[in-house]
């Protein structure tokens, strides 16, 4: 498995306020511009371009200044889908990309009269980033002007300047895709702050997904695999959901998602090089008590520009200490910022290469033979940034975003820093309140 991810050195990251704010300032302060050498769709892997159009099937046009790149570079936008590949094995069995945060978008628009002030983890539509193959998401739940709401807030409320929008639109943006697209299954993850009672039933029920629904009552205990991704597509089980509200397993029927996965740490833990602790929620890595794993692999405070970088040799060796740490078993699910962005195959290239290993003890998935013996590989002539275009028909054509194709959108310093210092200045009355009422 180490050969699949080779070692590459470390980086460090800066948590003291005052460097954080350096480091925000700085990025602001930077800028880019691109040319294009080649065009409709005659530009591959690596090669330069202008615009998405420019790019062969498969491939995005997007540019990484952090790795001193002065233009765009066509890279990889779909993976391949381990399916229409290899078929019919137990869903734990498979790894898929997850996007942090799927709802925070950039140019997403704010309340009428409100300064969205966050910060942002995604740059396209939930629905563009079904077709360009995520199959999890991770979303924010909020009570919030008597509905429930996708926030990317704090301290467990949702206030205007952190809403985004009510949950019912992404939901069925979900149901939708699940509609057009019979044989594929997406998981949700939901951080959930939901109190209002049957709310998140009445909400999945309401987006017309509870026909989609994967009950409780038939996952896999104490570990067990779970059924076939072909089982699953029969009986039409193809919406799995999960919440951070254990409470919620018993009372609504939705999975306690640490008593069926274990979960690496978020933030900038899980970015540090040569480590991959669990989060506190769940067992430790190795735990064969429960059947999936998710592993994080996003800095706590994102930077768009910086996650070409992070996706690129980083996460390589991230996937190899994670792996290492959960007793040789590869993630089911990878969760990034900005899934689209790397130096050439991304995020893409390292979930295919977790499927080759899995299925078919491969170098990549796409080296795989339907009904092979396993470890029977075919012999791969393009390289293997290179995406596959024959994959079931969900792919078609160049990658582009639902609003730009390449820019990199820099973020609103002062916001940022804004933000970063209204959770500090929020926790300090809070702890102070709670002083002086223990006092009193």
């Amino acid at each position: 498995m180490c050969s699949h991810f080779p070692n590459y050195r470390p980086k460090c990251r800066a948590s003291a306020p005052f460097i954080i704010f350096l480091f925000v300032s700085l990025i602001c302060s930077l800028s880019f511009t691109a040319s294009a050498a080649c065009s409709n769709g005659n530009c591959q892997i690596l090669e330069a371009c202008s615009a998405a159009t420019d790019c062969g099937p498969g491939l995005f046009c997007g540019n990484c200044p952090a790795l001193g790149l002065k233009q765009p570079i066509c890279t990889r936008g779909q993976p391949t889908l381990p399916t229409s590949i290899v078929n019919g094995l137990p869903f734990n069995k498979y790894s898929w990309i997850v996007t942090h945060n799927s709802f925070s978008i950039v140019d997403a628009p704010p309340l009428p009269g409100v300064q969205r002030l966050t910060f942002y983890n995604q740059e396209d539509s939930v629905t563009n980033q079904l077709r360009n193959g995520v199959r999890g998401l991770m979303l924010d739940m909020y009570d919030y002007q008597n509905d429930i709401w996708l926030c990317h807030s704090f301290r467990g409320q949702c206030y205007n300047f952190t809403a985004f929008q009510p949950a019912i639109n992404t939901l069925k943006e979900v149901e939708a895709f699940l509609t057009a697209n019979p044989t594929e299954i997406v998981t949700i993850m939901i951080e959930d702050y939901v109190h209002t009672p049957k709310g998140l039933t009445n909400l999945f029920t309401s987006a017309g997904l509870d026909k989609y629904w994967f009950p409780v009552s038939k996952m896999p205990k104490k570990g067990d695999d779970w059924p076939t991704v072909t089982e699953m597509v029969q009986a039409n089980y193809r919406l799995v959901v999960f919440t951070s509200d254990a409470s919620k397993e018993v009372g609504e029927g939705i999975a306690y998602q640490w008593k069926h996965m274990v979960e690496n740490e978020s933030g900038d833990p899980g970015v540090q090089q040569g480590s991959c602790p669990h989060r506190k929620e769940s067992k430790a890595l190795n735990s064969r008590s429960a059947s999936l794993f998710l592993m994080n692999y996003f800095p706590t405070y994102p930077v768009e520009a910086d996650s070409c970088k992070e996706h690129s040799a980083p996460l390589a060796e991230m996937a190899n200490t994670c792996y290492k740490a959960a007793g040789n078993l590869l993630p089911n699910f990878v969760a990034v910022n900005f899934y689209m962005r790397s130096d050439g195959g991304g995020v893409f290239d390292i979930v295919d290469k977790m499927n080759g290993h899995t299925l078919c003890g491969c170098s990549t998935v796409t080296a795989c033979q339907a009904g092979a013996p396993f470890g029977s590989c075919r012999n791969i002539s393009v390289p293997s940034t290179s995406p596959v275009t024959s994959t079931a028909g969900s792919f078609t054509g160049s990658v582009q975003f639902s609003k730009s194709a390449s820019s990199v959108h820099y973020p609103n310093c002062l916001l940022l820093v804004a933000f970063y210092f209204l959770q500090s200045l929020v926790a300090a009355v809070m702890t102070k309140h709670c002083c002086i009422t223990y006092a009193s």
